[in-house]
């Protein structure tokens, strides 16, 4: 669909998707650039015990991607392609292997999330969304949200652990 055949609400929310997740942005770094060159030594690593690591961040934020997208789509639960929900651990050797496939997820994910929003019919967003309170145009916008929190949250950790 041509950017102008969509609604103006619409074309908005897409812009805030990209920005949080990979376009250049006033606030400082996306989600995918303060991930872009992490090894999967630096993402796996833990900032203290007991806490996240970025990896664990990263598959956290694939899987609200797809929460949202499945409000959007009516699309039932379990077809996440990893086990479980909202946090997924993430440790040891079997951690370094994933973290490429883990990347791909949240890009995934993200790609998915954005072709939702793009034919999600704009005279809806103001309508609840089901199970929750919050509207179809909250949910969208709350994506974004979460994505530039993260990304604040994975860079600090990163600035942390240089000293």
């Amino acid at each position: 669909m041509r950017a102008k055949a969509r609604d103006r609400e619409t074309n908005l929310l897409l812009h805030l998707l990209d920005e949080a997740f990979d376009r250049k942005a006033w606030h400082g770094p996306n989600l995918l650039g303060s991930v872009r060159r992490l090894s999967p030594d630096e993402a796996a690593r833990r900032p203290a015990s007991g806490r996240h690591s970025v990896q664990e961040l990263v598959v956290h934020c694939a899987y609200w991607k797809y929460a949202v997208r499945r409000k959007l789509t009516g699309e039932g639960r379990g077809s996440f392609p990893l086990k479980g929900s909202n946090w997924f651990a993430r440790e040891g050797r079997a951690a370094l292997a994933a973290w490429p496939a883990d990347r791909k997820l949240l890009r995934e994910e993200h790609r998915k999330l954005r072709a939702a929003v793009e034919t999600f019919p704009a005279s809806r967003l103001s309508a609840r969304a089901p199970g929750v309170s919050n509207s179809f145009r909250r949910l969208i916008a709350g994506a974004a949200a979460h994505d530039v929190y993260h990304a604040g949250q994975i860079r600090l950790i990163l600035r942390l652990a240089v000293g």
